[in-house]
């Protein structure tokens, strides 16, 4: 079973009552913030019912580890480490938090304290047509294994985005 990378990738103008209802259900209240679910038959549906709104796709332990490392947040504004995750929950880093994710055996709030949504900056170079599928050429909607290329050009820093 694979995880999920979601982001929403459009604002609050004109959205649908249901897929406000969706997005409020996985955590997804603006644009840009990003949330990793198990890859299960709710997941898809809830998925389907905001597609207009927001993307997805598989992701690699190893992005899982880096968005982590990167953009985890806790309480209080501080960011995650490999020890508070040794300390404050069953796995011994983030990397052995992102495997167990990745493959179904836990979640965000295994970790005491994290935030279950992690705030990414705009990708460089922005989004292609935010109103259109991604099978388009848009924005929208499921990206298979090219929401990873999405995740790297969210994480980048400026020097990297050429």
């Amino acid at each position: 079973m694979a995880a999920f990378a979601v982001v929403r990738v459009r604002g609050h103008a004109k959205v649908q009552h249901g897929a406000v209802m969706t997005m409020e259900q996985l955590r997804l209240h603006r644009p840009n913030h990003c949330v990793i679910l198990p890859g299960n038959e709710t997941s898809k549906g809830m998925l389907q019912k905001a597609k207009d709104y927001i993307t997805w796709g598989e992701i690699a332990p190893e992005t899982i580890a880096r968005i982590l490392f990167q953009r985890g947040e806790l309480q209080g504004g501080k960011r995650l480490t490999d020890q508070y995750v040794k300390d404050n929950s069953k796995y011994t880093s983030i990397l052995s938090l992102a495997k167990a994710i990745e493959k179904g055996e836990a979640k965000l709030s295994d970790v005491k304290g994290l935030k279950p949504v992690l705030r990414l900056p705009p990708p460089r170079q922005g989004y292609r047509k935010a109103k259109i599928s991604f099978t388009d050429g848009g924005a929208l909607g499921y990206r298979g294994a090219a929401m990873e290329k999405l995740i790297d050009k969210m994480l980048a820093k400026p020097q990297e985005a050429k």
